[in-house]
């Protein structure tokens, strides 16, 4: 077969390929090897993405379908066929999850007295003790809102939970409609003193609806929430002057997208639905097509699941996951200098199995605190409340150093965190910047400059991950720490871009998109593809969170096609199809979901010998390549081939967290087959770098994963 071209691409749909990762996630919470309440976990993890993928993508095809866009080659489906497609492949999943709560996890959890109950399940006391808890805290913040000529159809907030109320007029006999908001500020999940034992904070609402509606009688309610477009729009502007003015009058305006979808409770009556969607339609600004009973979810009886999660962190042990204590990486044992430990070799450090807090946090409080030290340099994409690493840049500005940070204003939902984040820092010193017009700042770095005995010294900090005290202890995460005088000196060349005024092209040793990532990558690739066909074999090995690049995509097809073996580690989306004849019969894909969110990025190229290991930020998506700063550090060491070797060996041969693309373009869960279960994350929970015992067999055949 000729060479694939991208006519001819083989390549499946993103967003149901988000979709088919989603489903893994929700098959966690029916896999009964895994504990109750991290079952309960994934379930709500699974709601909440959801929620993230209809405010987003979703809603970004509907607007897509209205403004005629034509598909996105290579992708055979066009956005109106997405849409069509999304929506059976979601009713199949909401299905699923309502049989896995209602059928497996409520029944399993009530046998260890965790329960949710209704109000009419409680005895005369515990009715007392709700009923002041509604008095107290619930009544003071309700606003009953009527539908009538004299009140119009209210605003409801993007994801709010509200009663429909059925009210009629005893006097007039006249019937009223009316929209009671859940409000967020309460417990959703109420106590009333019998252990474990809750009542929806709903219930609570809507058996309390007289004291609403006095001298009226409530006939009957119902749940229903709603999802708004909540995408920023800044890509359809010109570069505005204040980036941070722009940005809070976008995520303002948020508020006010398009609705796109409406979850209803299961029996609510047709009539209350069809009253939503006409309300709805009528009372919102729409940008595309008004919803239609297409866009209605009715499969639940209980609605907002993510709100599940307060009940997945009950501290009920015998249902969780052991705790898990991360190792203090060797190098930074015994309370050594970090820096003497940096100069002495290069160190990767691999989150969570090794601490953070014993890495990089420790990182920067010895460079806040060292008077040797100058200056401090990082990016900020996603960071976590008043964290070490916050408060060790300002300790750092207030002693006289130079800090610098490079905060990225547009990390989706985390806008108003990060520009809190922005002014705060601002405020003791420290040099804010927001990175290049129309790209997000994504890389992973610190920079350090000190004064050692030998002279001025670059140290580095280059990672997969954010600096993030919280996700590090929740995502599998790699970092390197290295004072190669090359590294950093492309470190001080990206930090000058960022803040100053460059049009920086070249760099030393680093990958940097949008300048030098992609064509580094195709470049590696194909390499590998020569020696391939030269007879010197070829070997490609990535870990990723997400393969969608069409040009990276063909470069692996003409490389399967040439020999090279490729594993590929996707954790969710992966547009490429494997296994197929003539095209990708030498590529395998597996994703690996378990108790931590995979999230490292790693890439291996046999090179005929030499092999070469980058690690970085990047995905292999056209957003990382051409619109965000993203950097990828070579592993020069040898010495740290062993262990970047070992992990990715046992990535491939999980039989246990492992689910296997095929050539169908369907996952399967691997199983374990006469021997032991090999579960990537619990083998690396022992050992963050992997074991000899542990790695595989070197093979040649189809399927191998010789590294």
């Amino acid at each position: 077969m000729s060479s694939v071209t991208s006519l001819s691409l083989p390549y499946l749909n993103r967003e149901l390929s988000w979709l088919d990762f989603n489903a893994r996630v929700l098959e966690e919470a029916l896999d009964d090897r895994v504990p109750l309440l991290e079952r309960l976990k994934f379930l709500a993890i699974f709601s909440t993405n959801l929620d993230e993928f209809y405010m987003v993508r979703a809603a970004g095809l509907r607007r897509k379908v209205a403004a005629g866009s034509p598909q996105y080659a290579p992708d055979p489906l066009a956005p109106a066929e997405q849409l069509e497609h999304i929506r059976n492949r979601v009713r199949e999943l909401i299905m699923r999850r309502r049989k896995a709560l209602k059928k497996d996890l409520l029944p399993g959890l009530a046998r260890h007295n965790i329960q949710l109950v209704k109000m009419d399940a409680l005895d005369e006391s515990e009715r007392a003790r709700v009923h002041d808890f509604f008095e107290a805290q619930v009544f003071p913040v309700l606003t009953p809102l009527a539908v009538d000529p004299g009140h119009p159809f209210p605003y409801i907030s993007n994801l709010s939970l509200s009663l429909a109320v059925d009210i009629k007029d005893p006097v007039t006999g006249k019937a009223h409609f009316a929209r009671v908001k859940v409000p967020r500020s309460l417990p959703r999940w109420v106590s009333f003193g019998r252990g474990h034992h809750y009542v929806p904070l709903e219930d609570v609402i809507g058996t309390h609806l007289g004291a609403l509606f006095p001298g009226m009688e409530v006939q009957r309610w119902f749940t229903f929430r709603i999802t708004r477009y909540s995408d920023l729009d800044l890509g359809q502007m010109d570069q505005p002057e204040d980036l941070l003015e722009t940005i809070e009058q976008q995520v303002f305006q948020r508020r006010f997208g398009e609705v796109v979808r409406l979850e209803v409770q299961r029996d609510m009556p047709e009539r209350i639905r069809a009253l939503l969607l006409e309300e709805l339609s009528e009372s919102e600004t729409q940008l595309v097509a008004p919803l239609g009973p297409d866009d209605v979810h009715d499969a639940d009886d209980l609605l907002e699941l993510g709100d599940l999660m307060h009940l997945a962190m009950l501290d009920v042990p015998e249902l969780r996951d052991p705790p898990h204590s991360p190792q203090v990486p060797s190098a930074f044992k015994d309370a050594r200098n970090v820096f003497d430990a940096i100069r002495e070799r290069d160190i990767l450090v691999h989150h969570p199995y090794e601490s953070f807090s014993a890495s990089v946090e420790a990182f920067l409080e010895a460079a806040a605190n060292d008077p040797q030290v100058l200056a401090i340099k990082l990016t900020l994409y996603r960071t976590s409340g008043d964290t070490a690493i916050v408060r060790a840049l300002t300790e750092a500005a207030e002693a006289g150093k130079q800090v610098a940070v490079i905060i990225e204003l547009q990390a989706r939902f985390d806008e108003t965190n990060n520009i809190t984040f922005a002014r705060t820092m601002e405020s003791v010193g420290i040099h804010v910047a927001y990175g290049l017009p129309g790209l997000k700042t994504h890389a992973k770095t610190i920079l350090v400059v000190r004064r050692d005995a030998d002279g001025i010294r670059r140290y580095v900090h280059i990672g997969t991950g954010n600096y993030n005290t919280k996700t590090a202890r929740l995502y599998t995460d790699m970092g390197l720490f290295t004072c190669h005088s090359e590294i950093g000196a492309d470190l001080s060349d990206l930090f000058n871009s960022l803040t100053g005024v460059s049009r920086q092209k070249f760099y030393r040793r680093l990958a940097v998109a949008p300048v030098t990532l992609r064509a580094r990558m195709l470049e590696l690739i194909d390499r590998e593809t020569a020696h391939a066909r030269a007879g010197k074999g070829g070997r490609i090995i990535a870990k990723m969170n997400a393969l969608v690049d069409p040009e990276i995509i063909a470069a692996l097809y003409r490389a399967s096609q040439a020999g090279v073996s490729v594993d590929l580690i996707v954790r969710g989306i992966c547009c490429l199809v494997p296994g197929l004849t003539g095209t990708s019969e030498h590529i395998r894909v597996i994703s690996i979901v378990g108790r931590f969110l995979e999230h490292s990025r790693i890439a291996y190229f046999a090179n005929a010998g030499n092999p070469e290991y980058y690690i970085g930020s990047a995905d292999w998506m056209p957003r990382n390549f051409d619109r965000r700063v993203e950097v990828m550090t070579p592993i020069e060491d040898p010495g740290l081939h062993k262990g970047l070797e070992a992990v990715l060996a046992t990535c491939l041969q999980d039989n246990r967290q492992a689910w296997e693309l095929g050539a169908d373009g369907q996952y399967r869960r691997r199983q374990p087959e006469g021997g032991a279960a090999r579960a990537t994350q619990q083998i690396l929970m022992k050992e963050p770098w992997g074991t000899e015992a542990g790695r595989p067999p070197k093979r040649k055949k189809k399927g191998a994963v010789e590294l």
